[in-house]
């Protein structure tokens, strides 16, 4: 088809520039003042991504949905949110350039290479999710481009030479990006007073737009005349932005490049070393956040450092994704440590706070070791401090956060209305978090009330930038419901939005089964095994497929696979048991019935094995097998119709 017809729109990616979203954020400015004129209904329905990945628009954009965070001081922002939400932006962006009306039909995205992740997920977004008739985009990057983004790439370009004082201001005001060894060595000749004069001019230049400050300005400021001074500040003024949004991989950044600069005495080091371990051990870089706490530690005599510091390592161990490999014994050493520092502190608001923050941490240690009694009894203990020793206004997310957890504790020893009435109270505290209305659905799910269940899946989606986990429990509702067709449209935009959601891949392949449709039900095993190799769900639907094929030996080894990966699997058990009794081994069929009936009895299971033991001529235990199935439904005329041929049986 060829390039798209010129002239498009070039945006530059460096992340120098505006850190984040550099190329998102400039995007949607030269996209959002001529939809708020046309369609500003979709300018308000992606206000959440937009004031996230622009923010120079907030005073355009107002919040539609503003979560209690963005009221409180920095102190009391104790939610960090997961890596996944920047994939939620990213989805939001592509959802808004699809349905603003007025986005470019080509664009052009230079430095890809140096982009930020948050960038580089939106690209790749864009290019996976729109239709190249509706955009097209042309990445061009100075590195191979891979297999990420699907356009056309071409190389960067060098500046034309100049003088070399002319080429070091040319590299300064290109805020570091420019593309130029000569350029770069005309920079690095400056003597260094000259250069940082020339850094302090460029950050005063930048102050005026708001997104520079994650970039160019702590870039510039970190070489300034005042490094450890306005450099640290700028630095960690771009981190805590980083760490509200979620944005880790620049926070990671920022933070290591301000640890260089801050001395430990400095008011700005622990802060920076905190949130620094914050976000790798987010990323899963647990290593490097182990390292930073382990320095804390020998660095400094703070007693809240040290607390902090035992925590975090504590959640290091037990907050590992392969349960294999936590430690939950080397956690409760570290989180006791914690609860024992921050039980001594002086003030008494703080020492509210700390250690109630303390006790929920260690609550979630026991809860992993089975001891859910004991961290129910650790979060009550923690509310009770809170309620006691902090003024009612304050940490408000701290208290939300202790009511949730102790929701989903109360669940676990069956007390479901005592653990609906706490998720109330925490979504009443900030309802405008999506999060804990997923909670709820699913307790009500749990309580057999569907409908109530459905309204709360439906206030996380609508809550929250696109959110795959809202769609995903809404299919699994559906589909008990009985409702098939909307369970699959949910489950085809789960995948949409994620490529990667394991999940919905498993459903999905065993609802084509259902509907016959056996080729896009293989793709999805295939796509799914290709995430998790040897996942025994996704075994047993391969299993069903080469079945159906007429492949015994395939399947046959499919179904082994996913026995051996999940012993408790029941159509596992029965669909290898369907597989032995048609290629003529009835008494293979029986043991697998029979070990599906003790995991989960069923009329389908007894009526097999019923039929499976007739063939054997175990009349006496087919009989009472039909029976039970019948108990079980009464309804199904298979049964009835064996019990009556049975009946004139020998």
């Amino acid at each position: 088809m060829g390039l798209p017809v010129w002239p498009a729109p070039v945006f530059d990616a460096h992340r120098r520039l505006r850190g984040p979203y550099t190329f998102g954020g400039s995007l949607l400015r030269a996209v959002v003042p001529a939809a708020l004129e046309r369609l500003p209904d979709v300018v308000a329905e992606h206000d959440i991504e937009i004031r996230a990945a622009a923010p120079d628009l907030r005073e355009r954009v107002p919040p539609r949905r503003e979560q209690l965070a963005a009221r409180l001081p920095e102190e009391e922002r104790i939610l960090v949110p997961a890596p996944g939400r920047t994939l939620r932006i990213a989805n939001g962006i592509t959802e808004f350039i699809r349905d603003c009306g007025v986005a470019p039909q080509a664009l052009v995205i230079d430095n890809v290479h140096e982009a930020d992740g948050t960038d580089r997920e939106l690209i790749a977004t864009l290019a996976r999710r729109l239709d190249p008739g509706l955009l097209t985009i042309v990445a061009c990057s100075s590195d191979a481009p891979g297999e990420l983004f699907a356009g056309h790439y071409i190389k960067s370009e060098s500046a034309a030479p100049a003088d070399p004082e002319g080429l070091a201001e040319a590299y300064i005001d290109s805020d570091g990006t420019l593309d130029d060894p000569l350029a770069v060595a005309a920079y690095r000749a400056l003597p260094s007073e000259r250069r940082a004069r020339l850094h302090d001019r460029r950050a005063g230049e930048l102050e005026c737009g708001t997104s520079f400050a994650y970039g160019a300005i702590p870039y510039h400021r970190e070489h300034g005349s005042d490094p450890s001074g306005q450099g640290v500040e700028a630095l960690w003024a771009a981190l805590d932005h980083c760490m509200r949004e979620g944005f880790l991989e620049a926070a990671v950044d920022l933070g290591l490049r301000g640890l260089r600069l801050a001395a430990p005495s400095a008011g700005r080091w622990w802060n920076l070393t905190q949130a620094t371990a914050t976000a790798l051990a987010g990323l899963g870089r647990r290593d490097e956040a182990r390292e930073l706490y382990e320095r804390a530690r020998r660095l400094s005599l703070d007693a809240e450092v040290h607390s902090a510091a035992a925590y975090g390592t504590a959640m290091l161990d037990a907050r590992h994704p392969d349960p294999a490999r936590r430690d939950l014994g080397r956690a409760l050493g570290w989180i006791n440590e914690a609860i024992a520092i921050s039980d001594l502190l002086p003030d008494r608001a703080v020492r509210a706070f700390k250690l109630g923050f303390d006790l929920n941490g260690k609550a979630l240690i026991e809860m992993r070791g089975g001891h859910v009694d004991q961290a129910l009894s650790l979060v009550q203990s923690a509310i009770e401090l809170a309620d006691s020793d902090l003024l009612p206004e304050r940490h408000l997310i701290h208290r939300m956060i202790l009511r949730a957890n102790r929701a989903q504790l109360l669940g676990l020893i069956g007390l479901p209305e005592e653990a609906r009435a706490d998720l109330d109270a925490a979504i009443a505290m900030d309802p405008s978090y999506p999060d804990y209305y997923l909670d709820r659905g699913n307790l009500l799910f749990q309580m057999g009330r569907p409908e109530e269940a459905l309204a709360d899946y439906e206030s996380a989606i609508r809550l929250s930038p696109p959110l795959s986990e809202g769609y995903y429990n809404r299919a699994q509702l559906l589909l008990a419901l009985g409702d098939l067709d909307g369970a699959m449209a949910d489950l085809d935009h789960v995948v949409e939005l994620d490529p990667g959601y394991l999940d919905a891949y498993i459903n999905r392949a065993g609802l084509l089964v259902q509907f016959g449709l056996d080729d896009r039900a293989r793709a999805d095993v295939d796509a799914g095994l290709a995430l998790a190799p040897a996942n025994p769900h996704l075994s047993c639907v391969l299993g069903q497929l080469e079945a159906a094929a007429g492949h015994a030996e395939e399947a046959r080894a499919a179904f082994d696979v996913a026995i051996s990966g999940a012993p408790s699997l029941v159509p596992a058990w029965a669909s290898r048991a369907s597989l032995l009794y048609e290629t003529g081994d009835p008494l293979g069929a029986v043991a697998d019935l029979t070990r599906a009936i003790e995991l989960d009895e069923s009329a389908v299971l007894y009526f097999n094995r019923a039929i499976a033991l007739r063939d054997l001529g175990r009349l006496g235990e087919a009989r009472d097998d039909l029976r039970r199935a019948h108990a079980l439904d009464p309804g199904d005329p298979d049964v009835v119709q064996a019990l009556q041929d049975m009946a004139d049986e020998p």
